[in-house]
């Protein structure tokens, strides 16, 4: 399998390639804002520095957030784009599981996300062989006292708010390009969509008072 997999939530926008047999090929530049500018060109240029032509690739991973708002729309709006185009599979993967992938599974788990305005975004792995929770939405004060006496390590953006709930910190605060790659090619398409996690909702609606999707 020939897997592109895309990440643009923060302030990275990051690229990577992998090829059965051979070293993945990584590209990430810190650009604060801009993405949207960067992305197609930073993807052509890994595809040139492999040999490769985009119709090559066989599946496009997108990370889904939670993460800026633009910088999600930004991914999985290019990601659909160009599986269309080339006729690839596209999954997509949030950042939580990303993030857990990294950790590991061997000792509960919670992953958090600053979504900012006092809130964050928590998902909890309770260990090998369990499935984890559904992510939730809380206010800093409800979080930590969700993971008062949790026997876990914490992941994520969010672990220097939450670090007084018990939980040990892992030591893992970003998305790692690797292990995108991993969850990218261990997805199921018919089931990991590449649709956005927003931290929160959108301010701004169309007209009409919907939702931008």
């Amino acid at each position: 399998m020939i897997l592109l997999a895309i990440d643009t939530t923060g302030p990275d926008c990051a690229v990577a390639l992998r090829q059965s047999g051979r070293a993945d090929h990584l590209l990430a530049e810190t650009i604060g804002r801009g993405h949207a500018e960067r992305l197609a060109p930073m993807v052509r240029s890994l595809l040139i520095d492999a040999g490769l032509e985009p119709t090559a690739l066989d599946r496009i991973a997108v990370a889904t957030g939670p993460g800026s708002f633009a910088g999600t729309r930004v991914a999985t709006a290019f990601g659909r784009g160009l599986a269309l185009a080339c006729e690839a599979e596209i999954v997509g993967v949030s950042n939580l599981a990303v993030m857990a992938h990294q950790a590991g599974s061997h000792t509960p788990l919670a992953v958090a996300h600053d979504a900012k305005r006092g809130e964050v975004i928590l998902q909890i792995w309770p260990g090998v062989g369990a499935a984890p929770q559904e992510p939730q939405r809380l206010v800093v004060e409800a979080a930590l006292g969700l993971l008062e006496g949790f026997q876990g390590r914490l992941a994520g953006s969010a672990t220097s708010l939450l670090v007084g709930g018990g939980a040990e910190p892992a030591g893992i605060e970003t998305l790692d390009l690797t292990a995108l790659l991993d969850c990218g090619a261990a997805a199921d398409p018919s089931i990991h969509k590449p649709s956005p996690f927003y931290a929160r909702p959108p301010d701004a609606k169309l007209p009409g008072g919907l939702t931008p999707a």
